[in-house]
Protein backbone atom coordinates (compact mmCIF):
# COMPACT_ATOMS: atom_id res chain seq x y z
CA UNK A 1 0.00 0.00 0.00
CA UNK A 2 1.51 3.35 -1.06
CA UNK A 3 1.02 6.78 0.51
CA UNK A 4 -1.16 7.77 -2.44
CA UNK A 5 -3.70 5.02 -1.75
CA UNK A 6 -3.87 5.06 2.06
CA UNK A 7 -7.03 6.71 3.39
CA UNK A 8 -8.42 7.58 6.80
CA UNK A 9 -10.60 4.50 6.50
CA UNK A 10 -7.55 2.28 5.97
CA UNK A 11 -5.99 3.67 9.14
CA UNK A 12 -9.26 3.28 11.06
CA UNK A 13 -9.60 -0.37 10.07
CA UNK A 14 -6.01 -1.15 10.93
CA UNK A 15 -6.24 0.62 14.31
CA UNK A 16 -9.66 -0.81 15.13
CA UNK A 17 -11.33 2.59 15.64
CA UNK A 18 -13.78 4.82 13.77
CA UNK A 19 -12.81 7.15 10.95
CA UNK A 20 -13.72 10.19 13.07
CA UNK A 21 -11.46 8.95 15.89
CA UNK A 22 -8.56 8.69 13.43
CA UNK A 23 -9.25 12.22 12.21
CA UNK A 24 -9.35 13.62 15.76
CA UNK A 25 -6.26 11.70 16.80
CA UNK A 26 -4.19 12.92 13.86
CA UNK A 27 -5.41 16.51 14.22
CA UNK A 28 -4.88 16.53 18.00
CA UNK A 29 -8.52 17.41 18.56
CA UNK A 30 -11.55 15.73 20.10
CA UNK A 31 -11.85 13.59 23.20
CA UNK A 32 -9.46 10.80 22.30
CA UNK A 33 -7.56 8.86 24.97
CA UNK A 34 -3.81 9.43 24.76
CA UNK A 35 -3.12 5.72 24.33
CA UNK A 36 -5.57 5.59 21.40
CA UNK A 37 -4.08 8.73 19.89
CA UNK A 38 -0.58 7.23 20.00
CA UNK A 39 -1.78 3.94 18.51
CA UNK A 40 -3.52 5.72 15.64
CA UNK A 41 -0.47 7.82 14.88
CA UNK A 42 1.75 4.75 14.91
CA UNK A 43 -0.57 2.89 12.53
CA UNK A 44 -0.81 5.91 10.23
CA UNK A 45 2.97 6.17 10.09
CA UNK A 46 3.37 2.46 9.48
CA UNK A 47 0.87 2.53 6.59
CA UNK A 48 2.38 5.68 5.13
CA UNK A 49 -0.77 7.79 5.46
CA UNK A 50 -0.52 11.38 4.26
CA UNK A 51 -3.37 13.88 4.91
CA UNK A 52 -5.29 15.13 1.91
CA UNK A 53 -4.04 18.59 0.92
CA UNK A 54 -7.57 19.88 0.34
CA UNK A 55 -8.59 18.70 3.79
CA UNK A 56 -5.61 20.54 5.32
CA UNK A 57 -6.67 23.76 3.61
CA UNK A 58 -10.23 23.40 4.85
CA UNK A 59 -9.03 23.05 8.44
CA UNK A 60 -7.41 26.46 8.13
CA UNK A 61 -10.22 28.31 6.36
CA UNK A 62 -13.82 27.94 5.27
CA UNK A 63 -15.11 27.88 1.70
CA UNK A 64 -18.50 29.11 2.89
CA UNK A 65 -20.32 26.29 1.10
CA UNK A 66 -21.52 22.73 1.53
CA UNK A 67 -22.13 20.18 -1.21
CA UNK A 68 -25.38 18.31 -1.86
CA UNK A 69 -25.38 14.94 -3.64
CA UNK A 70 -28.76 13.53 -4.69
CA UNK A 71 -29.66 10.27 -6.46
CA UNK A 72 -29.58 10.38 -10.25
CA UNK A 73 -33.40 10.12 -10.35
CA UNK A 74 -33.83 13.23 -8.19
CA UNK A 75 -34.46 15.72 -10.98
CA UNK A 76 -37.96 14.36 -11.71
CA UNK A 77 -39.12 13.63 -8.17
CA UNK A 78 -40.89 16.26 -6.06
CA UNK A 79 -39.56 14.64 -2.88
CA UNK A 80 -35.91 15.49 -3.60
CA UNK A 81 -36.65 18.98 -4.82
CA UNK A 82 -38.48 19.77 -1.58
CA UNK A 83 -35.66 18.17 0.39
CA UNK A 84 -33.09 20.32 -1.41
CA UNK A 85 -35.03 23.51 -0.69
CA UNK A 86 -35.13 22.60 3.01
CA UNK A 87 -31.39 22.00 3.07
CA UNK A 88 -30.68 25.29 1.30
CA UNK A 89 -32.88 27.25 3.72
CA UNK A 90 -31.09 25.82 6.78
CA UNK A 91 -27.60 26.30 5.30
CA UNK A 92 -28.35 29.92 4.50
CA UNK A 93 -29.18 30.54 8.15
CA UNK A 94 -25.53 29.61 8.86
CA UNK A 95 -24.27 31.84 6.04
CA UNK A 96 -23.45 28.84 3.85
CA UNK A 97 -24.17 28.33 0.17
CA UNK A 98 -25.19 24.94 -1.18
CA UNK A 99 -23.40 23.47 -4.21
CA UNK A 100 -25.48 20.87 -6.05
CA UNK A 101 -23.09 18.15 -7.20
CA UNK A 102 -23.46 16.48 -10.58
CA UNK A 103 -25.15 13.06 -10.28
CA UNK A 104 -22.06 11.31 -11.63
CA UNK A 105 -20.04 12.86 -8.83
CA UNK A 106 -16.31 13.37 -9.02
CA UNK A 107 -13.10 12.69 -7.20
CA UNK A 108 -13.56 13.29 -3.50
CA UNK A 109 -10.48 15.49 -3.26
CA UNK A 110 -11.69 17.85 -5.99
CA UNK A 111 -15.08 18.14 -4.29
CA UNK A 112 -13.51 18.74 -0.89
CA UNK A 113 -11.52 21.69 -2.20
CA UNK A 114 -14.77 23.55 -2.93
CA UNK A 115 -16.89 22.84 0.16
CA UNK A 116 -16.64 22.62 3.94
CA UNK A 117 -18.82 19.52 4.17
CA UNK A 118 -21.14 17.27 2.21
CA UNK A 119 -24.75 16.09 2.32
CA UNK A 120 -25.21 12.72 0.59
CA UNK A 121 -28.90 11.84 0.32
CA UNK A 122 -30.21 8.27 -0.05
CA UNK A 123 -26.77 6.90 -0.95
CA UNK A 124 -26.93 3.84 -3.19
CA UNK A 125 -24.40 1.05 -2.87
CA UNK A 126 -24.39 0.97 -6.68
CA UNK A 127 -23.55 4.70 -6.95
CA UNK A 128 -19.84 4.77 -7.82
CA UNK A 129 -19.53 8.40 -6.65
CA UNK A 130 -20.49 7.72 -3.02
CA UNK A 131 -17.27 6.06 -1.71
CA UNK A 132 -15.17 8.99 -2.92
CA UNK A 133 -17.54 11.50 -1.35
CA UNK A 134 -17.50 9.69 1.99
CA UNK A 135 -13.71 9.72 1.98
CA UNK A 136 -13.31 13.27 0.67
CA UNK A 137 -11.61 14.58 3.79
CA UNK A 138 -14.51 16.79 4.94
CA UNK A 139 -17.42 16.07 7.28
CA UNK A 140 -20.20 14.14 5.56
CA UNK A 141 -23.81 13.71 6.68
CA UNK A 142 -25.96 11.14 4.92
CA UNK A 143 -29.72 11.24 4.58
CA UNK A 144 -30.43 7.59 5.47
CA UNK A 145 -27.66 5.10 6.18
CA UNK A 146 -25.15 3.98 3.58
CA UNK A 147 -25.17 0.18 3.30
CA UNK A 148 -21.94 -0.12 1.34
CA UNK A 149 -18.38 -0.83 2.54
CA UNK A 150 -16.96 2.70 2.17
CA UNK A 151 -15.97 5.12 4.90
CA UNK A 152 -18.40 5.81 7.74
CA UNK A 153 -20.02 9.26 7.45
CA UNK A 154 -19.61 11.92 10.13
CA UNK A 155 -23.33 11.77 10.87
CA UNK A 156 -26.69 10.61 9.55
CA UNK A 157 -30.35 11.53 9.68
CA UNK A 158 -32.59 8.50 9.33
CA UNK A 159 -36.28 7.62 9.10
CA UNK A 160 -37.83 4.42 10.41
CA UNK A 161 -38.85 3.16 6.98
CA UNK A 162 -39.82 -0.26 8.28
CA UNK A 163 -42.25 1.36 10.69
CA UNK A 164 -43.82 3.55 7.99
CA UNK A 165 -44.59 0.60 5.70
CA UNK A 166 -45.78 -1.41 8.70
CA UNK A 167 -48.20 1.43 9.49
CA UNK A 168 -49.56 1.33 5.94
CA UNK A 169 -49.98 -2.45 5.98
CA UNK A 170 -51.66 -2.31 9.38
CA UNK A 171 -53.94 0.46 8.12
CA UNK A 172 -55.17 -1.34 5.00
CA UNK A 173 -55.79 -4.57 6.93
CA UNK A 174 -57.75 -2.62 9.53
CA UNK A 175 -59.82 -1.28 6.63
CA UNK A 176 -60.60 -4.82 5.48
CA UNK A 177 -57.73 -5.88 3.19
CA UNK A 178 -56.84 -9.57 3.39
CA UNK A 179 -54.35 -9.87 0.53
CA UNK A 180 -52.37 -6.62 0.17
CA UNK A 181 -49.70 -5.99 -2.45
CA UNK A 182 -46.62 -3.79 -2.25
CA UNK A 183 -44.95 -2.22 -5.28
CA UNK A 184 -41.51 -1.93 -3.67
CA UNK A 185 -38.61 0.03 -5.16
CA UNK A 186 -35.58 -1.61 -6.72
CA UNK A 187 -32.12 -0.39 -5.78
CA UNK A 188 -29.60 -0.55 -2.96
CA UNK A 189 -30.55 2.46 -0.85
CA UNK A 190 -31.52 1.97 2.79
CA UNK A 191 -35.09 3.06 1.98
CA UNK A 192 -35.58 0.59 -0.86
CA UNK A 193 -33.92 -2.24 1.05
CA UNK A 194 -36.03 -1.63 4.16
CA UNK A 195 -39.33 -1.57 2.25
CA UNK A 196 -38.65 -4.85 0.43
CA UNK A 197 -37.57 -6.58 3.65
CA UNK A 198 -40.53 -5.20 5.63
CA UNK A 199 -43.09 -6.30 3.05
CA UNK A 200 -41.82 -9.87 3.39
CA UNK A 201 -41.38 -9.91 7.16
CA UNK A 202 -44.74 -8.27 7.91
CA UNK A 203 -46.56 -10.95 5.95
CA UNK A 204 -44.76 -13.73 7.79
CA UNK A 205 -45.40 -12.18 11.20
CA UNK A 206 -49.11 -11.62 10.56
CA UNK A 207 -49.83 -14.77 8.59
CA UNK A 208 -50.97 -12.63 5.66
CA UNK A 209 -50.03 -13.23 2.05
CA UNK A 210 -48.37 -10.04 0.76
CA UNK A 211 -47.90 -9.86 -3.02
CA UNK A 212 -44.51 -8.18 -3.46
CA UNK A 213 -43.63 -6.68 -6.83
CA UNK A 214 -40.43 -4.73 -7.57
CA UNK A 215 -40.62 -1.57 -9.66
CA UNK A 216 -37.95 1.02 -10.57
CA UNK A 217 -36.81 3.28 -7.73
CA UNK A 218 -38.37 6.25 -9.52
CA UNK A 219 -41.17 4.39 -11.30
CA UNK A 220 -43.44 6.55 -13.43
CA UNK A 221 -47.24 6.42 -13.12
CA UNK A 222 -47.29 4.44 -16.39
CA UNK A 223 -44.86 1.85 -15.00
CA UNK A 224 -46.94 1.57 -11.83
CA UNK A 225 -50.10 1.21 -13.92
CA UNK A 226 -48.62 -1.59 -16.04
CA UNK A 227 -47.30 -3.45 -13.01
CA UNK A 228 -50.62 -3.13 -11.18
CA UNK A 229 -52.65 -4.30 -14.18
CA UNK A 230 -50.48 -7.40 -14.50
CA UNK A 231 -50.78 -7.99 -10.77
CA UNK A 232 -54.57 -7.72 -10.74
CA UNK A 233 -54.90 -10.00 -13.75
CA UNK A 234 -52.66 -12.72 -12.35
CA UNK A 235 -53.68 -12.35 -8.69
CA UNK A 236 -57.28 -11.03 -8.60
CA UNK A 237 -57.54 -11.70 -4.84
CA UNK A 238 -55.34 -8.64 -4.21
CA UNK A 239 -57.52 -6.10 -2.39
CA UNK A 240 -55.01 -3.36 -1.54
CA UNK A 241 -52.02 -1.93 -3.39
CA UNK A 242 -49.33 0.08 -1.60
CA UNK A 243 -47.14 1.90 -4.12
CA UNK A 244 -43.69 2.99 -2.94
CA UNK A 245 -42.20 5.36 -5.58
CA UNK A 246 -42.86 9.08 -5.32
CA UNK A 247 -45.61 10.26 -7.68
CA UNK A 248 -46.48 6.81 -9.08
CA UNK A 249 -49.72 6.13 -7.16
CA UNK A 250 -52.02 7.72 -9.82
CA UNK A 251 -50.91 4.89 -12.11
CA UNK A 252 -52.31 2.41 -9.60
CA UNK A 253 -55.62 4.27 -9.64
CA UNK A 254 -55.71 4.12 -13.44
CA UNK A 255 -55.04 0.39 -13.33
CA UNK A 256 -57.86 -0.09 -10.85
CA UNK A 257 -60.24 1.78 -13.15
CA UNK A 258 -59.14 -0.28 -16.14
CA UNK A 259 -59.62 -3.52 -14.21
CA UNK A 260 -63.04 -2.47 -12.95
CA UNK A 261 -61.91 -2.38 -9.33
CA UNK A 262 -63.71 0.46 -7.50
CA UNK A 263 -61.51 2.54 -5.20
CA UNK A 264 -63.10 4.09 -2.13
CA UNK A 265 -63.82 7.78 -2.47
CA UNK A 266 -63.84 7.92 -6.28
CA UNK A 267 -66.59 10.04 -7.72
CA UNK A 268 -69.24 7.99 -9.47
CA UNK A 269 -68.76 7.82 -13.24
CA UNK A 270 -65.12 8.95 -13.12
CA UNK A 271 -61.80 7.19 -13.48
CA UNK A 272 -58.26 8.09 -12.44
CA UNK A 273 -57.44 9.33 -15.92
CA UNK A 274 -60.64 11.29 -16.47
CA UNK A 275 -62.23 8.71 -18.83
CA UNK A 276 -65.96 8.08 -18.66
CA UNK A 277 -67.24 5.01 -16.88
CA UNK A 278 -68.34 3.61 -20.26
CA UNK A 279 -64.87 4.02 -21.75
CA UNK A 280 -63.25 2.44 -18.71
CA UNK A 281 -65.51 -0.58 -18.88
CA UNK A 282 -64.86 -1.24 -22.56
CA UNK A 283 -61.10 -1.00 -22.05
CA UNK A 284 -61.28 -3.38 -19.11
CA UNK A 285 -63.21 -5.95 -21.12
CA UNK A 286 -60.70 -5.80 -23.97
CA UNK A 287 -57.69 -5.82 -21.69
CA UNK A 288 -58.35 -8.88 -19.57
CA UNK A 289 -60.60 -11.04 -21.71
CA UNK A 290 -60.22 -14.65 -20.70
CA UNK A 291 -58.49 -13.77 -17.41
CA UNK A 292 -59.78 -14.28 -13.86
CA UNK A 293 -61.64 -11.12 -12.91
CA UNK A 294 -62.71 -9.48 -9.67
CA UNK A 295 -64.87 -6.44 -9.11
CA UNK A 296 -64.11 -6.25 -5.38
CA UNK A 297 -63.11 -2.82 -4.03
CA UNK A 298 -59.41 -1.98 -4.03
CA UNK A 299 -57.62 0.07 -1.39
CA UNK A 300 -54.72 2.22 -2.62
CA UNK A 301 -51.93 3.84 -0.59
CA UNK A 302 -48.48 5.33 -1.15
CA UNK A 303 -45.18 5.22 0.75
CA UNK A 304 -44.43 8.82 -0.26
CA UNK A 305 -46.85 11.73 -0.01
CA UNK A 306 -46.80 14.64 -2.43
CA UNK A 307 -48.77 16.66 -4.95
CA UNK A 308 -49.65 13.54 -6.96
CA UNK A 309 -51.24 11.74 -4.01
CA UNK A 310 -53.01 14.80 -2.59
CA UNK A 311 -54.52 15.86 -5.92
CA UNK A 312 -55.47 12.39 -7.18
CA UNK A 313 -59.08 11.29 -7.59
CA UNK A 314 -59.63 10.01 -4.99
CA UNK A 315 -56.89 11.52 -2.78
CA UNK A 316 -54.46 8.77 -1.81
CA UNK A 317 -53.53 7.72 1.72
CA UNK A 318 -49.77 8.21 2.06
CA UNK A 319 -46.79 8.52 4.37
CA UNK A 320 -45.72 12.13 4.68
CA UNK A 321 -41.93 11.96 4.93
CA UNK A 322 -41.80 15.76 5.38
CA UNK A 323 -39.00 16.17 2.82
CA UNK A 324 -38.36 19.89 3.36
CA UNK A 325 -38.00 19.31 7.10
CA UNK A 326 -35.81 16.29 6.35
CA UNK A 327 -33.46 18.32 4.17
CA UNK A 328 -33.36 20.96 6.85
CA UNK A 329 -32.49 18.35 9.50
CA UNK A 330 -29.64 16.97 7.37
CA UNK A 331 -28.19 20.44 6.81
CA UNK A 332 -28.60 21.29 10.50
CA UNK A 333 -26.64 18.23 11.59
CA UNK A 334 -23.83 19.05 9.15
CA UNK A 335 -23.78 22.69 10.34
CA UNK A 336 -23.66 21.52 13.96
CA UNK A 337 -20.71 19.22 13.22
CA UNK A 338 -18.86 21.93 11.29
CA UNK A 339 -19.39 24.42 14.13
CA UNK A 340 -18.37 21.94 16.81
CA UNK A 341 -21.83 22.00 18.41
CA UNK A 342 -22.28 18.27 17.86
CA UNK A 343 -19.78 15.44 17.99
CA UNK A 344 -19.13 13.37 14.85
CA UNK A 345 -20.86 9.96 14.57
CA UNK A 346 -24.16 11.56 15.59
CA UNK A 347 -27.32 9.89 14.27
CA UNK A 348 -30.60 11.79 14.42
CA UNK A 349 -34.07 10.48 13.65
CA UNK A 350 -36.64 12.17 11.46
CA UNK A 351 -40.37 11.76 12.10
CA UNK A 352 -42.95 10.86 9.45
CA UNK A 353 -46.75 10.96 9.57
CA UNK A 354 -49.49 8.76 8.08
CA UNK A 355 -52.05 10.82 6.16
CA UNK A 356 -55.26 8.80 5.71
CA UNK A 357 -57.47 9.81 2.79
CA UNK A 358 -60.41 8.59 0.73
CA UNK A 359 -58.49 5.91 -1.20
CA UNK A 360 -58.54 3.65 1.87
CA UNK A 361 -61.93 4.60 3.27
CA UNK A 362 -63.94 1.55 4.38
CA UNK A 363 -66.67 0.37 1.95
CA UNK A 364 -70.10 1.84 2.37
Amino acid sequence: MTSRTVTLLDVARAAGVSKSTVSDALQGSGRVAEATRERVRAVAEELGYRPNSAARRLRRSSTGAIGLHLPQTATRLDYYMNLAFGAVARAQEEGLDVVLLAPAGGAGGRVASRVDGLLVIDPEVADSAVPGLLDAGVPVVTGERYLGPAAVPSGAVICDNAASLTALLDHVTERGARHPAVLAPAGTSAWATALRATAASWGQEHGVSVALRTVPFAATPQEAEETTLTLLRTDPAVDAVICAPDGAAPGVLRAAATAGRPVSGRTAGSSASGRTAEGTTSRRTAGISGSPESTAPLLVASCVDGTATRSAEPPVTAVDLRPAAYGRACAELLCDILAGRTAPDTVRRHAWALETRASTAPPG
